[in-house]
């Protein structure tokens, strides 16, 4: 019996002169509907809708100290998880060691997979800049050359959360017409998000240092 046939019931029962304790096991009954209504509500707070975080870093972190000191590495949100990995990837170029060791971090109790290192590396070998383009003031013209200090959207979907402890968020590239996701999983326990794959790494509009044509 649904929440409002409950209440119909109750009225039907008090008009026809039922007794206190039938009124009261109604009214038990429309407790117990009106429970399952509130838990209903706040298993599905956050999905079904569009939400954007925008989160800005001062600078790039260097070292898994310096990422762990930053107020986002509570990683209590996967909006953080996903600004925090894409900053780290930006280490890309200049300290690929200290970057798998964040990288390591971020993906929760397991270390980052050979298959997902050799992903990357795949990805970003010579092509540095893709991981610049989600981040704002970068674009085809200025090499993309974010400004700073480094400032990223991140934006989950009516279908971001439909799966309990999992979610794809999504990321805008300057150098690209689609959004492009990263998967990531809840660990319950500690209440912590971690990424799962990193799938917005695929190729984008060359910048005009690279381009023979531009």
């Amino acid at each position: 019996m649904g929440f409002f046939d409950v209440i119909k019931k109750l009225f039907s029962g008090s008009s026809n002169g039922n007794n206190t304790a039938n009124n009261t096991n109604n009214a038990n009954n429309i407790k117990k509907a009106a429970d399952t209504v509130a838990q209903g509500v706040a298993a599905n707070v956050g999905k079904g809708k569009t939400e954007v975080q925008t989160f800005t870093f001062a600078k790039v972190p260097k070292t898994l100290d310096e990422l762990k000191a930053l107020p986002e590495a509570k990683l209590d949100t996967p909006f953080k998880c996903v600004a925090l990995t894409m900053l780290v990837l930006l280490n890309y170029k200049d300290n690929q060691e200290e970057m798998f060791k964040m990288l390591d971090y971020l993906n929760g109790p397991e270390p980052v997979t050979p298959y997902t290192r050799t992903f990357m590396h795949d990805r970003l070998k010579d092509k540095e800049f893709v991981v610049a383009s989600f981040f704002k003031g970068s674009s085809v013209a200025n090499d993309y050359t974010p400004t700073e200090p480094y400032t990223i959207d991140v934006k989950a979907n009516p279908y971001s959360f439909d799966n309990e402890n999992y979610a794809t968020l999504w990321l805008r590239s300057s150098g690209a017409d689609n959004e492009r996701s990263i998967a990531l999983r809840k660990k319950p326990s500690t209440g912590e998000w971690f990424f799962r794959e990193i799938q917005c790494l695929g190729d984008i509009r060359k910048p005009v240092s690279k381009d023979a044509w531009a």
